[in-house]
């Protein structure tokens, strides 16, 4: 993964109609690929709406196995174009037990592995503990034809852990499929706030890890189904960040993108020598990391 690598994310917005938001990331990775494509990542949840507005047991049934119907058509996808694709759905692993999974196609249109969202949100608006049941399957990046994905998903990314260990375990890009936005009713410095923590949080992660930070959002309003608030505002943003958080590439707050870059990873070799934070980390002082809180 020394040699350069491009790199694309589709920004869209979603509707109830399932078909056709998987068209439209079907149209986006077409338009990925392209331009030359050789990753390219989807947002959270991309096949429906982001239904977590709301408690209601209706929503299983948007949920799949993997393998599965969307896997099957990704696949067939990946291996046509010759791409990887990282596509986020609502898994169903058996009779009551659900995920929020990342699943990854290689080239070929086989499942490279898949990551189960670990840190699980409960706040207004986003009530992802009544659906999914927190992973199980780790920090563990995925391996590639085209390097080692670390692999993580939303609310994930506010937290440092999951990506130091997905760095410490020779992830050499970090991916985030999100579902982030505003309510109707924050004000626009509140607004400006809450985005602007969100990308400072993701491109710290690629600071503190030396290696590139790619981050995928969905854009437009959804309305809440059961109609007790004014739904969410998805605030799109997308962007690829450099081994130094420089931005590289940056998707709007309210259209439909597809965003490509290439990623020189051989930065990464670089920017470690000058910033050598894994040399100087002080484990034998981060026991109470293992902690809730310090009392």
């Amino acid at each position: 993964m020394n040699k350069p690598l491009k790199v694309a994310l589709v920004q869209q917005s979603n509707s109830s109609d399932l078909a056709k938001n998987l068209n439209k990331s079907i149209e986006g990775i077409r338009e990925a690929a392209s331009k030359d494509a050789q990753l390219i990542v989807l947002q959270e949840l991309h096949r429906s709406i982001y239904f977590c507005q709301t408690e209601d047991v209706s929503f299983f049934n948007l949920a799949e196995t993997i393998p599965g119907s969307s896997t099957e058509i990704l696949g067939q996808l990946a291996k046509e174009l010759e791409v990887v694709i990282v596509a986020s759905l609502f898994e169903k692993r058996a009779t009551g037990l659900y995920h929020n999974t990342a699943v990854i196609l290689e080239k070929d249109g086989t499942i490279a592995g898949k990551y189960r969202k670990m840190h699980i949100p409960d706040d207004p608006g986003f009530y992802e503990k009544f659906y999914f049941t927190p992973g199980d399957l780790g920090f563990e990046p995925i391996d590639t034809s085209i390097g080692r994905l670390g692999v993580l998903i939303c609310w994930d990314q506010w937290f440092p852990e999951g990506a130091r260990l997905m760095a410490m375990k020779g992830a050499q890009v970090l991916i985030y499929p999100t579902a982030i936005g505003w309510s109707i009713n924050d004000s626009q410095d509140e607004k400006i706030r809450q985005r602007d923590a969100w990308m400072i949080i993701q491109r710290s992660h690629a600071v503190s890890n030396g290696i590139p930070v790619i981050s995928c959002n969905r854009v437009g309003h959804e309305s809440d189904p059961s109609l007790q608030s004014q739904g969410i505002r998805f605030w799109g943003n997308s962007f690829i960040a450099g081994s130094q958080g420089e931005i590289l590439a940056h998707a709007s707050s309210d259209q439909e993108e597809v965003l490509t870059v290439t990623l020189n990873l051989e930065r990464s070799e670089e920017v470690r020598r000058i910033w050598p934070y894994l040399r100087d980390r002080r484990i034998d002082h981060y026991q109470d990391l293992l902690k809730i809180y310090r009392d």
